[in-house]
């Protein structure tokens, strides 16, 4: 899973414009992930397939928009028609993945025109990138999906409402137990609307041989992947014997090879 997060010096003017901005991620993130799979030094091919989720609020609802990716561990070649895998533990550099993505990201603010209007200091600072190996990705899904079709707080967690304080349950990052926090009314409501998606807006998106414009069918790219561990099989069966290092026969220690001497055979003189 990698997900891609934006400073929070920019944040207040992404939320001024959610269509351009939330756009912009996307584009952004998705081509920084396209260009590093084509580097040789990673995965060296030109057909990963991956989804991402935009997320855009905490536990308590802050303002905190990033994209998480569910990310195969490799891609497709289409020039030898093969899955070229990852690293199990390694997809692709974090650095190189900021540097990308918040270059890409000012690329799409120019298209629209909104660069000048964004502090010059949000482009000198990293951007937080982080990607990690999370096995066949299924506790990943199960967390994403709340994303994907709840809201920022499900009427289960308030409590109560009382004096113009509204009290809702949440739970800290890596505590099982559950707080209560109390926001005034208009807090509350400016908190919950701000994740509101513009209209129309797609929160989940498709990319690569997940696309449903790719022309690969899932059953190809499965197909593909089946040959790669067969191919991987195979050469793992193969083993190349050591051979023992010579010893010498007087004294029993090991010899240190230098050169070979090839006997060198005289030419026989032609008869007649």
């Amino acid at each position: 899973m990698i997900t891609f997060t934006v400073p929070e010096d920019i944040r207040a003017f992404i939320r001024s414009h959610p269509r351009r901005c939330y756009s912009a991620m996307f584009a952004a993130s998705s081509q920084t992930l396209q260009k590093l799979v084509r580097d040789e030094k990673f995965i060296g091919a030109d057909l990963p397939g991956f989804f991402g989720v935009l997320h855009t609020w905490g536990r308590t609802m802050p303002y905190h928009p990033h994209i998480h990716y569910i990310v195969p561990g490799g891609a497709i070649c289409r020039s030898d028609g093969r899955w070229h895998p990852s690293r199990k533990d390694f997809y692709l550099p974090v650095r190189a993945m900021s540097k990308i993505f918040r270059a890409k990201f000012l690329d799409e603010m120019k298209k629209s025109g909104l660069a000048s209007s964004i502090c010059p200091d949000v482009w000198k600072q990293a951007w937080v990138v982080n990607c990690q190996a999370v096995g066949t990705g299924a506790q990943s899904i199960k967390y994403l999906a709340p994303y994907v079709f709840k809201v920022a707080i499900s009427n289960s967690r308030i409590a109560k409402i009382e004096n113009r304080q509204v009290f809702f349950k949440y739970k800290k990052t890596g505590s099982n137990r559950w707080r209560t926090k109390a926001l005034e009314v208009m807090e509350f409501m400016r908190r919950f609307l701000q994740h509101v998606l513009p209209t129309g807006f797609m929160k989940v998106r498709y990319y690569g041989f997940m696309s449903p414009g790719s022309g690969r069918s899932m059953e190809e790219v499965l197909a593909c992947i089946d040959r790669c561990k067969a191919s991987e099989a195979t050469a793992a069966k193969i083993t190349i014997p050591v051979r023992p290092s010579p010893v010498c026969s007087i004294c029993g220690g090991n010899l240190i090879y230098y050169a070979s001497i090839i006997p060198i055979r005289a030419k026989a003189q032609e008869s007649g």
